[in-house]
């Protein structure tokens, strides 16, 4: 049986942090890689610790949104991290999504649907006239048309996506305890999983407190 596969986000911006993050997250119960967002990778020495960073699979979360030119562009400014995922936002359009993905080489394009901080009313201020799920499969027909390795959407349109969209889903919004924060579409590591993720990203469940107690706990939420 092939091991759960877990992202941990790396949401600080000192290198210290980091460091003790990766350090005590490691276990071999589990695949464990890494996310960097734009808080670690826009801080003073965030560039620097992922371009000697060896041995790990890291998920750099840019969600880079832009004309085709720019994203392409900006993509092959990374190509000295040795990344393993990058982020594109699916709003940035089919021309875009495709150029990123026919110059991306060993690097995986992951769409980026709705963020997990949005609800149905959220969409509808921002001028969207489909609800979360249904903009999200209409997304993922995106992310397919484009040929991308993955995309991201939140536990709840797991299903649906799947339907539509053949290759890896990362599922972020996961919660360990019913605690309140910013993600208004959230998740249970073993929901998620029974519901066909191939990918969990957890940070402040894990990276808060005790971390090496928080992993251990997660493990044994999935044994249950």
């Amino acid at each position: 049986m092939s091991k759960k596969k877990v992202f941990i986000a790396i949401d600080t911006n000192e290198v210290s942090k980091a460091k003790k993050i990766i350090r005590d997250t490691q276990s071999n119960k589990i695949k464990v890689g890494y996310k960097f967002g734009l808080q670690f990778f826009y801080s003073k020495d965030g560039r620097k610790f992922l371009s000697n960073l060896k041995n790990k699979t890291t998920f750099l979360d840019l969600k880079l949104n832009d004309i085709p030119n720019t994203v392409s562009e900006a993509m092959k400014s990374l190509k000295n991290l040795k990344i393993s995922y990058l982020t594109v936002h699916l709003s940035s359009g089919l021309d875009a999504l495709k150029l990123l993905k026919k110059e991306s080489k060993n690097i995986k394009i992951v769409g980026v649907t709705t963020l997990t901080s949005l609800n149905d009313k959220d969409l509808k201020e921002i001028g969207y006239n489909k609800n979360v799920n249904n903009l999200v499969v209409h997304q993922a027909k995106l992310a397919k048309k484009a040929k991308l390795d993955a995309i991201v959407c939140s536990g709840h349109e797991i299903k649906s996506v799947r339907r539509v969209f053949d290759k890896e889903i990362i599922t972020p919004g996961i919660k360990m305890k019913n605690t309140k924060n910013d993600q208004k579409r959230s998740m249970r590591p073993s929901e998620a999983f029974a519901a066909g993720s191939d990918w969990l990203v957890i940070g402040r469940s894990i990276t808060k407190g005790n971390i090496k107690k928080n992993i251990q706990n997660l493990l044994e939420i999935l044994e249950d």
